[in-house]
């Protein structure tokens, strides 16, 4: 399927001379002079070697169709996830390679979206938003809450994320899971 070169976003799955490739990061780029273009880094899936590309904004590219499964993160053994396919209960055993955006957002029993390209996962991608508890943030400072400013609290997961002044370590939050922002309580 041909997109335009402004709509790749991360873990896309493009066709590139020949080869898979996962998008890593993405950066839209308008130079002063000159046509926009998208800054692209892509880890090529067969061998791991990650490049960086720029497109053209007006060039269109080969994204690869994948065939969608709903899953369920079952647990962690070393660099090794485990997912159960929601439907025929069969088992996936992923790399951590696989998994590296979703990672920070995993707890046992959520529900993941796998990408299958001929019966082989290449993507996992998560919801656009989970609710996940503050385990760890710094103490109100008083008339710190009147600013704009956030301060820094862990996540159940391990993940780091910039929270407003006013919430507690014990506070469930709703988090982007595309850029890792708190959105709002849960």
């Amino acid at each position: 399927m041909q997109i335009n070169a402004t709509s790749i976003r991360p873990g896309n799955i493009l066709e590139v001379e020949n080869a898979l490739w996962r998008v890593m990061k993405t950066q839209h780029v308008t130079p002063g002079k000159g046509v926009a273009c998208m800054q692209v880094e892509m880890r090529n899936i067969e061998t791991g070697n990650k490049t960086n590309k720029r497109f053209n904004s007006t060039e269109r590219v080969e994204r690869v169709v994948l065939t969608q499964k709903t899953m369920q993160f079952l647990y962690q053994e070393g660099d090794q996830y485990h997912l159960m396919d929601m439907e025929t209960y069969d088992q996936l055993s992923l790399g951590e390679d696989m998994l590296e955006q979703a990672k920070a957002y995993l707890l046992p029993e959520a529900e993941v979206t796998v990408e299958f390209h001929e019966d082989r996962p290449l993507n996992v991608s998560l919801p656009q938003s989970v609710v996940l508890t503050v385990v760890e943030c710094d103490a109100v400072v008083k008339g710190q809450t009147a600013t704009g400013s956030y301060k820094p609290g862990m996540l159940e997961t391990g993940a780091s994320i910039l929270v407003p002044p006013y919430l507690e370590p014990g506070t469930k939050v709703r988090v982007n899971t595309e850029s890792g922002e708190f959105m709002e309580r849960a």
